[in-house]
């Protein structure tokens, strides 16, 4: 009878049809998204990048028979090992793990992991100190000096710290499973489903949303499952990102990976991003390959998927297992499978894609030579009329002293042109698409009470009740973040960005700003000098008195500022 029932259930089971054998029925082979080196992406498709934001994907060439070793990346990978020490011990408190207590000790019944570490770091007054604990916990052991000055854009780093735990509460398999049976989320848009076998790297996302049925059978049939930008489901996610992205400056994303035993999700590729794996439920086995040029040394874009026959030998090989961090930088080469016996769940943080000083000049110069056009008749002078016949390509090794002359004008243009090159004014510029790129701040149950998110204002016995906002020449303020508003002075007149309206989904929102009077300026810059502590709305540098309180209640109703107490007593 047992026997039976075994053969019943088989049967069954190999008469289902899969949602991934009913996707290749659909779609037919055309449609399987086959990628290979060199072949472009289909439109609407995403590839394995740590955030999905613009950017394409390009060859790296053929790999050279010996590729000079890149000096910025000849550091070796560091390996950091470390055993769980007692909890409560003293050697417990020195790792830096959830039972460390950045911002003074945990109060009893506060929790540990990371939503414990969350709430711990809320008590830290400064937002910059906050982020810099933050990023102080991710990497630890290491401190984040010797992170910067070994690893940071040079190396590879991984820390095996023995702490199952160590992420506990950021994000888990029931939080997506969570996220599918809210209905929410869409494949493409919010979730690829992928796999990678026999050298082929396919996307299999129907259109629609993912329903939990749909989803899960593609994972029982093999298929990797990539939750893009996790921080728009998670919480959690979402209040880890928003402290991280102020330590970097540039915005912080991350993408979530959940692969079945025995399978491998995507190809070998780099991308552009600095990348922090940390694992969260599982094991995973990684192979990690450096730069095989100089050209793909921090690259500006991701690369297309690589064969194994274009990797040579890994730099690094590891098995992370959960609470485990494996950091590499932009542009070294990465793959990673499951072993058998157990599925994997990670999230890479990620960090400073276009960010380099080449992509600050990509903006900068350009407003530098208008600004010399305008400003300088040497700009603006005639070229000879006769270079056309001795400069270009095909007079490139003529000797003739009119090149000569060429060249030495040239240079002496580009070198001048420093002088109209408007740096702080390109800097505003990255500032205010990095607020626009930042996700919203979290705020504690206190920053709620003190602010205009938790402002009593409702309706009550048939009207609107505590709808004023009283704040007086004696009330004390201070900005929510050091980092959520930037100053820039524009052709429309003085614009100050912020992010308390910014939305969870990347660029949902369009930057939001206030067009504040250029008298005002210094009020602002006095704010951030004065930050984290409270001034009262007396000592703000405007004319009147009048307009120190107009600005304090336009930033406050903005969210930008808070009260030292909250304004009304409920």
């Amino acid at each position: 009878m047992a026997a039976g029932g075994a053969e019943e259930q088989q049967r069954r089971r190999l008469g289902r049809l899969s949602a991934l054998s009913v996707y290749r029925r659909a779609a037919g082979a055309g449609r399987l998204e086959r990628r290979r080196r060199g072949t472009p992406l289909p439109a609407g498709s995403k590839r394995a990048k740590a955030r999905p934001r613009r950017g394409g994907a390009g060859s790296g060439g053929p790999e050279p028979e010996a590729p000079p070793p890149p000096p910025i990346a000849a550091a070796p990978p560091s390996r950091v090992e470390r055993t769980k020490a007692p909890a409560g011990s003293p050697e417990a408190k020195r790792q830096g793990g959830p039972a460390a207590s950045p911002g003074g000790p945990r109060p009893p019944g506060e929790g540990g992991g990371v939503v414990g570490l969350l709430r711990r770091l809320g008590r830290v007054e400064d937002s910059r100190q906050r982020a810099a604990e933050l990023f102080r916990w991710l990497v630890a052991p290491v401190a984040p000096g010797e992170f910067l000055g070994r690893h940071w854009e040079r190396a590879p780093l991984l820390v095996r710290r023995g702490d199952p735990g160590y992420y506990a509460g950021l994000f888990s398999t029931a939080d997506l499973d969570a996220a599918l049976r809210g209905g929410e989320v869409h494949f493409g848009t919010h979730l690829d489903v992928t796999s990678y076998a026999e050298g082929v790297r396919e996307t299999h996302n129907p259109s629609g949303r993912a329903l939990p049925a749909v989803v899960w059978d593609f994972y029982q049939n093999g298929c990797s499952l990539r939750l893009l930008s996790p921080q728009a489901f998670s919480p959690t996610v979402w209040h880890f990102l928003s402290i991280l992205q102020e330590h970097f400056g540039s915005m912080a994303g991350a993408n979530t990976y959940l692969t079945p035993p025995g399978t491998q999700g995507f190809a070998p590729h780099y991308d552009d991003i600095e990348a922090f794996v940390l694992q969260l439920e599982g094991k995973k086995h990684w192979r990690v390959y450096s730069p095989r040029t100089d050209a793909e040394v921090l690259p500006q874009f991701s690369s297309a998927n690589l064969t194994q026959a274009e990797l040579g030998e890994p730099m690094l090989e590891t098995v992370l297992e959960a609470g485990d961090l494996l950091y590499f930088p932009r542009g070294f080469i990465h793959q990673g499978d499951c072993l058998p016996d157990a599925h994997s769940l990670h999230i890479t943080v990620s960090s400073y894609q276009r960010n380099s000083w080449g992509d600050f000049l990509e903006k900068l110069l350009p407003a530098a030579l208008q600004m010399a056009l305008e400003e300088d008749v040497e700009y603006r002078q005639g070229l000879p009329m006769d270079y056309l016949g001795y400069m270009g390509v095909t007079n490139s090794d003529a000797v003739d002293a009119r090149r000569t002359a060429f060249m030495g004008k040239v240079q002496s243009l580009i070198k001048k042109l420093v002088n109209y090159a408007p740096i702080d004014a390109a800097v505003d510029q990255r500032a205010k698409s990095f607020l626009h790129d930042c996700l919203p701040p979290v705020l504690t149950q206190s920053e709620k009470a003190q602010s205009m998110y938790g402002f009593p204002a409702r309706w009550q016995d048939g009207g609107p009740c505590d709808v004023d906002i009283l704040i007086t020449k004696d009330t004390q303020v201070r900005l929510l973040r050091h980092g959520i508003i930037r100053l820039c002075n524009e052709e429309a007149g003085v614009m100050l960005y912020y992010t308390t309206e910014n939305s969870r989904v990347y660029h949902k929102e369009e930057p939001k700003f206030l067009e504040i009077d250029p008298e005002y300026t210094d009020s602002i810059e006095f704010l951030l000098s004065s930050y984290p502590n409270h001034v009262s709305v007396d000592t703000l540098p405007c004319e009147t008195l009048e307009d120190k309180i107009s600005l304090a209640t336009l930033l406050f109703e903005k969210g930008i500022l808070t009260t030292k107490k909250p304004l009304v007593q409920v």
